[in-house]
């Protein structure tokens, strides 16, 4: 079976596109990609906290590779700091899969990016009808907050917000169900892509570069 590497981005979208990869019957997944931005100990644009990325890696059951970016970071930035990954995948024979869904214009820039390298890529979820995908999701038990928003597209009182009927409800009539043109992102705490649920906390709330971040503390429980 091929190998196949995750592009993780702690939110639903690719936490989804795992479940789906996971019951194909041609691959097999071997481990998670993550950007994330030291400056802040975040995951990049979704704002998870790197220790809520690897408690989540740890729950997939899967190896966590993560990409540090500088920050602000450029395309030139991103694209040397994704080199070596891509490298890698290349001479392991590796498919990159992503979690994208309908933006033509970020689905090519992935496919520019691995193009010289002769490295293959899977969109396990692309032209699904969001509304469709967000319900599925749902009706499976994936579990998610919103980790992000933009607040001209969204109420700010939305982030930290479960991610749930009640939310989709909420959603104005041009925001897409999945968030998928950047009106916000997620972080999943549980679903059938997850071995054991996460528990968390939501702390701050900050605005920060035209958007509004919840911070998703994970909650430790003492052992006796």
């Amino acid at each position: 079976m091929e190998p196949a590497w995750v592009w993780w981005s702690t939110g639903k979208d690719s936490a989804w596109a795992l479940k789906v990869l996971r019951e194909a019957a041609d691959v097999v997944v071997e481990r998670l990609i993550s950007t994330v931005t030291p400056a802040f100990s975040r995951v990049a644009i979704h704002g998870t906290r790197t220790a809520l990325l690897e408690a989540q890696a740890e729950a997939v059951g899967l190896p966590l590779e993560t990409i540090e970016l500088p920050y602000p970071c450029s395309n030139a930035d991103y694209e040397r700091a994704v080199r070596p990954i891509v490298r890698a995948a290349a001479a392991r024979g590796a498919t990159m899969v992503f979690g994208d869904l309908f933006l033509e214009d970020v689905r090519q820039y992935r496919l520019d990016l691995l193009a010289e390298s002769g490295v293959s890529s899977r969109f396990p979820l692309w032209g699904r009808d969001t509304e469709e995908l967000a319900a599925e999701m749902l009706e499976a038990g994936v579990e998610a907050y919103v980790t992000s928003l933009d607040p001209s597209r969204l109420d700010r009182a939305l982030v930290g917000r479960r991610f749930d009927r009640e939310l989709l409800d909420r959603l104005p009539p041009d925001v897409d169900p999945c968030g998928e043109r950047g009106e916000f992102h997620t972080c999943v705490t549980a679903g059938p892509m997850l071995e054991t649920s996460l528990e968390v906390e939501v702390g701050e709330i900050v605005e920060r570069e035209g958007f509004v971040y919840a911070d998703l503390i994970p909650v430790r429980h003492a052992t006796a």
